[in-house]
């Protein structure tokens, strides 16, 4: 039963380029002049046609290489820490001013996820990308408690706090693999 489950998860993951098309949001991009609307859309991302939370998990890997990934965890937490705040105000803004639910342009949650999934990566591209994959796979496949949050929890909490989930998740995974590829060192 735990084998069908977990197949059928991961056959939603591997996605064909139909089905990358997801369905339109309901925010648009005249909408972008107004400041929550620009970072709940991960400053536009959110927008794109095709895989919205993948194309800003991307730029949430680019930002992190460029701006947080060369300070230490203590930093780069506050700053997530930080982000999520402000992610969770700007989604509980934009939700009740356009009254939409969790819409797919909304991708400051999945900035978030994968910010913290990057806690626990060096700076290395290596790490970043195995970061980035299986914040990825836990976004997308919902696993408890993911799933859970996502389906109980509403407004803007709701929106941020199934992809905090998702990165905590993947993160726990790179710390435990560092752990075992690399003995005697540790993230941050």
């Amino acid at each position: 039963m735990a084998a069908q489950c977990w197949t059928r998860r991961l056959a939603a993951f591997a996605i064909s380029s139909r089905q990358l098309r997801q369905r339109r949001s309901g925010l648009q991009a005249r909408q972008l002049r107004e400041p929550a609307v620009l970072i709940a859309t991960g400053f536009g991302s959110g927008l794109s046609p095709w895989a919205p939370g993948t194309v800003a998990s991307l730029l949430a890997a680019a930002l992190w290489w460029l701006l947080l990934g060369h300070l230490g965890l203590w930093a780069q937490s506050m700053a997530v820490a930080a982000a999520f705040a402000v992610g969770v105000f700007v989604c509980q803004r934009v939700v009740r001013r356009h009254r939409l639910g969790d819409d797919p342009g909304i991708v400051v949650d999945e900035l978030v996820g994968c910010w913290i999934a990057l806690l626990a990566a060096p700076k290395s591209v290596l790490w970043a990308g195995a970061a980035l994959l299986l914040f990825r796979v836990a976004d997308i496949t919902k696993p408890w408690p993911v799933g859970w949050a996502d389906r109980t929890v509403k407004g803007g909490l709701g929106i941020m706090l199934d992809d905090v989930l998702a990165g905590a998740m993947a993160a726990g995974a790179l710390f435990t693999a560092q752990a075992l590829l690399l003995p005697g060192s540790a993230a941050g």
